[in-house]
């Protein structure tokens, strides 16, 4: 049925009529069901309507602002990086660029399942305002296509055959919940982080390694602290969505160390997904794509970049020295940027070994101290040196 021509929507009858389809957010789990629109007239304040596209296509559009009239030239030009975008969305067969526009949700009928049984529109898709990623998710239980595109750097995918598939993970059972309240990590830091175990496995613990919701890797350890990755996914830093927004942002060298700092109460904290070298490399720093040992720096930097301070919270030991000699030679070693943490006195001699040994012997109060009594991280060289004197 043909929409008339001055058919309005208030902002409070969107609220009440369509609040499940058009505030999805593409990554949730939840279920929804596509419910008919209601078209009403209302005379006050109008401030959006419904347009209606020939393909199919929904979605609520703003009224423009005479600024962005004036703007439209600029918007136009077409950057070297929503064309990179554009390419890959064709790669993956989601030409719907031209018809759906950034910033907004779009509810589609998916190209993988056709809708499935219903035949309904079940794929969410959306490009960022800034035109610079693309995100898609199909809610159907048979499909649950998703992924994530993003210029210069990669594209991620789950689904049928694809990685989300492949990892057979579920919830943490009883045994594995009550190995990390051992290690003072209770049951809702491990939900909100989306720690997992091997499906029949349990033993195998899965941290999951997400960027934008989705799963983009996954890096299992065993009780008897043998570790392994899944092969073929982006090397990244485990809770980088933690950091995305954040000023100050902490790395630590485990994943049991980041979520140790969150029972402390610091939440922009993300882990390395690897191990630490044993010594530092006196050889001059390789490019980026030659970097292979630390690519999850580089495919992490638009993050790293915007925090005005890095605190860099390794290992008491050797390994852990090197490893934060490294990462600040990629991140500002000789500027005010890098500041390191040193772990407090166990005994005359030694000292806690990382976060965790923190958290489980001195307490949560104790650790956060420790986080923010950091030193710069060449005055911390400074005094090592003094102190091995």
């Amino acid at each position: 049925m043909p929409l008339p021509s001055r058919t309005i929507l208030h902002q409070d009858s969107i609220t009440a009529i369509i609040p499940s389809v058009y505030s999805l957010n593409p990554f949730t789990s939840h279920q929804f069901k596509v419910q008919p629109l209601i078209y009403l007239a209302s005379p006050a304040k109008p401030i959006s309507r419904i347009s209606l596209y020939n393909n199919g296509f929904r979605s609520i559009s703003q009224r423009k602002t005479g600024a962005e009239f004036k703007d439209k030239n600029h918007e136009q030009e077409e950057s070297s990086d929503y064309s990179e975008l554009k390419q890959k969305l064709d790669e993956v067969g989601l030409n719907y660029y031209n018809s759906c526009s950034p910033g907004q949700y779009h509810l589609l009928f998916c190209p993988k399942c056709k809708g499935g049984r219903s035949s309904v529109r079940s794929l969410s898709f959306h490009i960022t305002l800034d035109r610079t990623s693309a995100i898609w998710r199909c809610f159907t239980d048979e499909c649950g296509w998703a992924g994530q595109v993003i210029p210069g750097s990669w594209t991620n995918i789950s689904g049928d055959n694809q990685f989300g598939k492949r990892q057979k993970l579920q919830p943490l059972g009883d045994e594995l919940i009550a190995y990390f309240a051992g290690r003072m990590i209770p049951k809702q830091t491990l939900e909100k982080n989306c720690v997992m175990q091997v499906a029949g496995q349990k033993d195998i613990i899965a941290f999951t390694y997400r960027r934008n919701g989705i799963i983009v890797g996954c890096k299992y350890r065993t009780m008897d602290k043998s570790f392994w990755q899944e092969k073929g996914t982006e090397k990244t830093l485990y809770g980088l969505d933690d950091i995305k927004e954040a000023d100050e942002v902490i790395i630590v060298e485990g994943e049991i160390d980041k979520l140790s700092l969150e029972e402390a109460g610091i939440s922009n904290c993300v882990s390395v997904p690897a191990g630490a070298p044993q010594t530092v490399s006196i050889k001059e720093l390789p490019t980026p794509e030659k970097d292979t040992g630390f690519q999850y720096i580089w495919n992490c930097k638009k993050y790293l970049n915007k925090a005005s301070r890095i605190i860099i919270a390794t290992d008491a030991d050797v390994s852990g020295d090197a490893l934060a000699e490294e990462l600040a030679r990629r991140l500002g070693r000789e500027r005010s940027k890098c500041w390191r943490v040193h772990w407090p006195k166990k005994d005359e001699i030694n000292c806690f070994k990382d976060a965790n040994e923190v958290l489980m012997n001195l307490g949560p109060n104790a650790l956060r101290e420790t986080i923010y009594s950091m030193q710069l991280h060449h005055m911390y060289l400074f005094n090592e040196t003094i102190q091995g004197v």
